[in-house]
């Protein structure tokens, strides 16, 4: 009776992993947004606008450059690419978003904060700020941005409010009076907030964005501003994905003919991991580049890695006598701190990649990581369970490799 249950419980598994596959394989893949070089985007060129006493150099480009970065990082622009063109040119390039161009133009922004009184004089200015974030007032439903000024800014802001209640203090961005409270006593913490105007809690929150990233050196204006055209082309593409389909029919085949029957439950461990991986890059809303290919590709031969790893310990303990249940066992409990270690240096290093590096770079070490914690996770889960199931029903260890 128990092994007919077993039987009944391994089949319905393995069924329900394909169906799974098989239902939301076209479905992840048609809705993961592809990279400006496997589908095009958009290509901005802004120039930096020289004003009386301002000297545009290098310095103010690099700075610029730091800045809008920042500002792309902070507002989740995926595959964003930010780069100098010339000396007074800073070129930007986005992929995946469903406005771009509302995205260039809210990055554009000088965002040049100040407060000033009712007489035009500037009580306290961006400068001094030390934090920005957007929020919902309880009260009232509505969004709102806290602003939090530096010592300096705090002590300007104090003397101001002394100097103006009952009288309104105007918070300006860029020439633009985005709100006027009127003061109602001394403000001493050093906070404001800015409240009314915003049409929802995104707009606060790029607002915020911009605040928090500083005012850019220069104000740009854009001089160029046009559709591109996939880097690689869809040809690319289809070669690409056809290269992964066919070496994932390598994979499965060996592991099939190698390792026998581990090796069926470790090609169902890939197909389960490959939706998991997609369906992850899908909710996370990531955009797919060639690099992050290569990098799934590259999970993919950690995930194979693991079950060879796995499975020769196991052949090993069963070689030395023990019992088939005591082999997996004793195999998954010595080959865990190998693969546990392969897989935590590996994702360090994809880690500092996505930290220090930009655009198709950190797309390939987001597509890595994924790609790593899932393979571990499946590796010591579902492929564990499926081997211990099958101890029960198939007792030859000539069908384990041995």
């Amino acid at each position: 009776m128990r092994k007919a249950s077993s039987i009944v419980m391994v089949t319905v598994l393995v069924v329900a992993v394909f169906a799974l596959a098989f239902f939301l394989y076209k479905p992840l893949t048609s809705n993961i947004k592809l990279g400006l070089d496997l589908s095009g985007g958009l290509r901005v060129v802004l120039q930096a606008q020289e004003k009386e006493g301002q000297v545009i150099n290098e310095d103010t480009i690099n700075k610029s450059l730091g800045i809008l970065r920042e500002r792309v990082d902070s507002l989740g622009v995926k595959e964003t690419l930010v780069y100098p063109q010339g000396n007074n040119r800073v070129v930007i390039e986005i992929a995946g978003e469903s406005d771009p161009e509302a995205a260039v133009d809210m990055l554009k922004n000088t965002a040049q904060l100040e407060f000033w009184d009712e007489d035009g004089n500037v009580v306290v200015t961006g400068e001094h700020l030390k934090n920005a974030n957007a929020r919902i007032d309880n009260q009232n439903q509505q969004a709102e941005v806290v602003i939090e000024f530096d010592a300096e800014g705090t002590e300007l802001f104090s003397q101001g409010t002394a100097a103006n209640i009952g009288r309104m203090i105007m918070i300006v961005l860029d020439d633009r009076v985005i709100s006027s409270p009127v003061v109602r006593e001394q403000i001493h913490q050093g906070t404001a907030t800015i409240s009314g105007g915003f049409a929802d809690a995104k707009e606060a929150q790029e607002l915020a964005v911009l605040l928090r990233s500083g005012a850019l050196p220069v104000s740009f204006t854009v001089v160029e501003k046009r559709s591109v055209g996939p880097t690689l082309g869809t040809d690319s593409l289809e070669k690409s994905v056809k290269a992964g389909i066919v070496g994932m029919i390598a994979i499965l085949i060996f592991m099939l003919g190698y390792y026998l029957l581990p090796g069926a439950i470790a090609d169902i461990s890939l197909v389960l991991y490959s939706v998991v991986v997609l369906g992850c890059m899908f909710l996370l809303g990531s955009v797919l580049t060639l690099p992050g290919i290569a990098g799934f590709v590259l999970s993919v031969g950690m995930a194979v890695d693991a079950n060879i790893i796995i499975y020769e310990r196991i052949k090993e303990e069963l070689r030395n006598g023990k019992t088939l249940r005591a082999g997996i066992e004793a195999g998954f409990k010595r080959a865990f701190w190998t693969i546990f270690d392969a897989n935590t240096t590996t994702l360090l290093t994809a880690f500092v990649l996505m930290y220090f590096g930009t655009g198709p770079v950190k797309g390939f070490a987001v597509t890595l990581s994924i790609g790593i914690v899932t393979s571990l996770v499946i590796a010591v889960t579902f492929t564990r369970f499926m081997l211990v199931r099958c101890s029960y029903l198939v007792k030859n260890t000539k069908l384990y490799g041995v």
